[in-house]
């Protein structure tokens, strides 16, 4: 789940990215990952969790891993701002879809931004229409 939510974040992170592969963004996808992992110190079962069984754990760490992801992604600014627009303008052709979850989820807003990339994060696995993409 949230892999394939990576690979979408990914897929946002700069205009030039979408002339790459899928494999070259995966390997892209993971060097976000090991980015983020070391920036943030989150435990990869939670990430796992999240895998797995959709579990988002409520670790400040994950959170703030999340925060880095959608960052790193060119979707969120330093306050935890999902900037929706530049969002869905970035959006591959193949995840086009999801231009749906992105505008109705905006930005969900916690205490920190780090809750707020949490809480959209959230947002876009939880929707009606995210298992429909």
């Amino acid at each position: 789940m949230f892999n394939k939510i990576l690979v979408f974040l990914v897929g946002c992170y700069l205009p030039h990215i979408m002339a790459l592969s899928k494999e070259e963004m995966k390997d892209l996808a993971q060097q976000l990952h090991n980015t983020c992992v070391t920036q943030t110190g989150v435990s990869e079962d939670l990430i796992k969790a999240v895998n797995n069984d959709g579990t988002f754990s409520d670790d400040e760490n994950f959170k703030c891993y999340t925060k880095c992801i959608m960052q790193e992604s060119g979707i969120m600014d330093d306050e935890g701002l999902v900037d929706v627009e530049a969002a869905v303008a970035m959006l591959p052709e193949e995840y086009k879809d999801f231009e749906a979850i992105i505008r109705d989820c905006g930005t969900k807003k916690g205490s920190t931004a780090c809750e707020n990339a949490w809480l959209t994060q959230k947002c876009y696995s939880q929707h009606p229409r995210y298992h429909l993409v």
